[in-house]
């Protein structure tokens, strides 16, 4: 296959270049950036990228988005990320847009030469390998997205207030509701969030559940 590769350490990307090289690969161009990566399969139209999510200048997830961006302006090109993590907001577009040669493994979870080819052979004939762990980081992250939206606008709301560290008082005051009212609506949020507590900190596990939730909305 002709590969493009893009990471930014370059010990690693030399050690993969001779890696695939000696596999029978060609790697038709290599880069330490995201936008070298585009630019790169416009180019030299591969037959597969080989991303890393953390790529300059932040190191966040420019990486992934490139990976994302690859897949819906050049379809015909095979896509397997490394990461050091499971970046969860662009992992899940990334394969809700298309399994057929697909692939994101965790760096630490390859464990070997022959698993890695292997993988890269999967995914260049247009099959799916995906980490077990990111499979569950995304079912979590759907199921935790589902609980959010059991909710109303009115509990939403309440919840936010909770979040920020108000009193059942405070809350009532800030949505011009009655104590009682706002009582209503917690009991009614703990009961749809599945909020269970036998310490009673059910109102610290609501939080919690908001604070995950809006940490990877979309």
């Amino acid at each position: 296959m002709r590969i493009v590769i893009a990471e930014d350490a370059v010990l690693l990307r030399a050690g993969l270049v001779r890696l695939l090289t000696d596999a029978g690969h060609e790697v038709v161009a290599e880069t330490d950036t995201a936008e070298g990566l585009v630019k790169a399969v416009a180019e030299h139209c591969p037959d597969f990228a080989l991303v890393d999510v953390r790529l300059p200048p932040t190191f966040s997830d420019e990486g992934i988005r490139a990976a994302v961006l690859i897949r819906s302006a050049h379809p015909e090109v095979a896509v397997l990320v490394l990461s050091q993590y499971v970046e969860e907001r662009y992992a899940s577009e990334l394969i809700a847009s298309r399994r057929e040669g697909l692939g994101y493994l965790l760096k630490d979870r390859v464990a070997d030469v022959d698993q890695f080819l292997e993988s890269v052979q999967t995914v260049g004939s247009g099959g799916t390998v995906l980490d077990p762990e990111v499979l569950t980081q995304i079912l979590v992250r759907s199921r935790r997205r589902e609980d959010m939206e059991l909710l109303t606008p009115r509990e939403r709301e309440v919840l936010g207030l909770m979040a920020q560290g108000l009193s059942n008082a405070s809350i009532a005051a800030n949505l011009y509701l009655t104590e009682s009212a706002v009582e209503k609506h917690i009991g009614s949020i703990f009961a749809k969030l599945g909020v269970i507590s036998e310490t009673g900190n059910r109102r610290v596990l609501a939080v919690l559940k908001y604070l995950g939730y809006s940490d990877h909305s979309l």
